[in-house]
C-alpha cells in the first residue's frame, strides 16, 4: 500500500504545470525567433520586444498577485490566471505584426504574473521551512521538462509547420493545470489584508514599463532616440515617486523595508546581477546557431535543449551540496563558474563540433540552476510567514526585471558589437563580445553573495548550526545555549507542523555587535 503524497510533495507538483507552460512556452518562442521575424517581416533584433513585453508585464502585475490571492484566495487566481495566459496563447498565434505580437505577449504576461507567484505563495504557506528545499525541488524538476522538451519541440514545428502552432500547445497544459488546483489547492487567504495601494500600482507598474520600454527600445529599432530617452527619463521620475510614496504609506504596494534581512537583501540584489547575465541566453544562443552558424530551426533546438537537460540534473544533487557546505560557499564559486561558462559561449564558431558545444551548454546549466535554487530558498530564509507575500512579489518583480534587462542589455551589446566591427548586419564574430558583456555583469553576483554570513540560511539548507558555548553566569543560574546570530525558535510556530522560524532576539549572553564566535 503506497503511502499518500503530503502537502510538500503535490502542492509543488500542482504549481509545476503553470511553470512548466510558462517555461515550454518562453523556450519554444526563443528557438522560433528568427522564423517569426521573417513571417512578421522585421529584425529578429526586433523581436527583443516581446521578450520584454512579456517579463515588463510579470514586473507590473506581480506585485499585486500577493493581494489578490489575499483578497480573493490563491485558487481562484491562479485558476484565473492560466485562463488569462491561454488567452493570450491564442492572440499571440493570431498576430500578423510585430505590435499584434508585443500587445499578445503582454496579455501572457499578466496571466504569468499572477500563476507562478501565487502558485509560488501556496508553496511558502503549505510547506514547512525544513522541507522548502526540497519542495522547491519537486516544484522545479517537472517545470524544468518543459525547457528540454522546449526547443527541440519548437524547432520541428517552426521546420515542418508553422510557428503559430506553437502557442496551441499551452492550451492542454493550462486545462490540466485548473483542474489540478481545482482538487489540490485549499481556499489559502490571509484573514487580514490591507488595502491596495492603487497609487503604489499606478507609479510603479507605470515607472518600470517606461523604463523597460526605452531601453529595450534603443539602437536601431522602432523609436527614435529621443523618445526613447524620453521614456526612460519618465520611468525614472516615476519610479522616484514612488520610492517617496513608499516610504510615507502604510501599505505599500513593494515593501523595500523588507531588504533589511541579509539573506533576502543578497538573494534580490546578487540574484539580479547573475539573472542579468543568464537572462540574454534564450536570446543570444539561438540567434548565434542560426543567424550566425546557419542552423535550421529544429537542429538549433536540438543543441539548446542540453542547458535544461543539465538544470534538471543538477535538481538531484543540489540539496545534498547545500547541506554540505552551506549556502554562502555555494553562492560564491558558482557565481564565478557560471559566469565563465556564460562567456564560454561566444568561443564558439561554426566549425565547432556539436558535441562540444552540448558538453559545455550541459555543464553551465547544471552550475546554473544551481545557483538558481540557492537564491530561491535563502531568500525566504529569515523571513515570518506574514512576510512572504511581500517578499515573493517584491523578489518576482527584480527577478523578471533582471531578465529583461539581461535581453536588452544582450540585443545592445549585439549591436554594439556589430558597430565596432563595421557591418549593419548580424554576424557569428559578434556574438563573442555579446556574451562576453553579460559574462562581466553576472560576475558582479560574486561580490554581493560573498558577504553573506558563512551560517546564512542553514536552517533552510540543513547544513548543522554550530552553537556557541556561552559562560555560566556569575549568579549560578543554568547556562544559556544561542545559535550563532543571537536567533532562538519562535515560539509562534509549530516545528513539528510548520517548521522552526528564526526570530532574532537579544539575549543576556549574546555576542557582541559586530561580533561572531563560532
Amino acid at each position: 500500500m503506497s503511502l499518500p503524497m503530503r502537502p510538500a510533495q503535490i502542492v509543488p507538483l500542482v504549481v509545476a504545470t503553470a511553470l512548466f507552460m510558462e517555461n515550454t512556452d518562453s523556450t519554444v518562442i526563443a528557438t522560433a525567433l528568427p522564423a517569426i521575424a521573417a513571417s512578421l517581416g522585421v529584425d529578429p533584433i526586433a523581436l527583443k520586444l516581446a521578450l520584454t513585453a512579456y517579463l515588463v508585464s510579470l514586473a507590473i502585475f506581480i506585485p499585486v498577485s500577493g493581494w489578490a490571492a489575499d483578497r480573493y484566495g490563491a485558487r481562484n487566481v491562479f485558476r484565473a490566471a492560466l485562463c488569462v495566459f491561454m488567452a493570450g496563447s491564442l492572440a499571440c498565434a493570431a498576430a500578423n505584426s510585430l505590435t499584434g505580437f508585443v500587445a499578445a505577449r503582454f496579455v501572457q504576461g499578466i496571466g504569468g504574473a499572477m500563476m507562478v507567484p501565487v502558485g509560488r505563495l501556496v508553496i511558502l504557506r503549505s510547506v514547512p521551512k525544513s522541507e522548502l528545499v526540497g519542495a522547491l525541488a519537486y516544484l522545479t524538476i517537472p517545470a524544468l521538462i518543459g525547457p528540454i522538451l522546449g526547443p527541440p519541440l519548437g524547432g520541428f514545428i517552426t521546420t515542418y509547420a508553422d510557428w503559430r502552432w506553437i502557442f496551441f500547445i499551452n492550451i492542454p497544459i493550462g486545462l490540466a493545470g485548473i483542474v489540478l488546483a481545482t482538487v489540490y489547492f485549499g481556499d489559502i487567504r490571509e484573514k487580514t489584508r490591507p488595502p491596495l495601494d492603487v497609487a503604489g500600482f499606478l507609479l510603479s507598474g507605470g515607472g518600470l514599463a517606461l523604463l523597460m520600454l526605452g531601453f529595450a527600445a534603443t539602437g536601431r529599432h522602432l523609436l527614435p532616440d529621443g523618445v526613447s530617452w524620453g521614456c526612460m527619463a519618465g520611468g525614472a521620475v516615476l519610479v522616484g515617486l514612488y520610492l517617496r510614496h513608499a516610504k510615507r504609506t502604510a501599505h505599500p504596494l513593494i515593501r523595500l523595508d523588507l531588504l533589511k534581512h541579509d539573506t533576502f537583501r543578497a538573494a534580490v540584489t546578487g540574484g539580479s546581477l547573475f539573472r542579468i547575465g543568464t537572462g540574454a541566453i534564450p536570446f543570444l544562443l539561438p540567434l548565434m546557431l542560426q543567424i550566425g552558424f546557419g542552423l535550421d530551426p529544429l537542429h538549433s533546438g536540438l543543441i539548446t535543449f542540453a542547458a535544461a537537460a543539465g538544470a534538471l540534473l543538477i535538481k538531484i544533487v543540489g540539496p545534498r551540496i547545500l547541506r554540505a557546505y552551506g549556502f554562502r560557499r555555494v553562492m560564491v564559486v558558482n557565481a564565478l563558474v557560471a559566469s565563465a561558462f556564460l562567456a564560454a559561449n561566444g568561443l564558439f564558431t561554426a566549425q565547432t563540433p556539436h558535441w562540444i558545444i552540448i558538453s559545455v551548454l550541459l555543464l553551465g546549466g547544471c552550475v546554473r540552476s544551481l545557483q538558481f535554487t540557492c537564491v530561491n530558498a535563502i531568500a525566504y530564509a529569515d523571513l515570518e510567514s506574514r512576510e512572504m507575500s511581500a517578499a515573493t512579489s517584491l523578489a518576482s518583480v527584480a527577478q523578471q526585471l533582471s531578465l529583461s534587462l539581461g535581453v536588452s542589455i544582450g540585443a545592445l551589446a549585439l549591436e554594439g558589437a556589430a558597430a565596432w566591427h563595421g557591418h549593419a548586419g548580424i554576424e557569428a564574430r559578434d556574438f563573442s563580445l555579446a556574451f562576453l558583456g553579460v559574462a562581466v555583469i553576472s560576475v558582479g553576483a560574486f561580490f554581493v553573495f560573498r558577504r553573506l554570513a558563512p551560517d546564512a540560511g542553514a536552517e533552510v539548507s540543513g547544513q548543522r548550526r554550530v552553537a556557541q558555548a556561552v559562560p555560566r553566569p556569575a549568579d549560578g543560574s543554568p547556562q544559556s545555549i544561542v545559535p550563532i546570530g543571537g536567533c532562538r525558535l519562535s515560539d509562534r510556530d509549530d516545528a513539528n507542523t510548520k517548521g522552526a522560524s528564526l526570530a532574532p532576539v537579544t539575549p543576556q549572553h549574546a555576542p557582541e555587535p559586530g561580533r561572531r564566535s563560532v
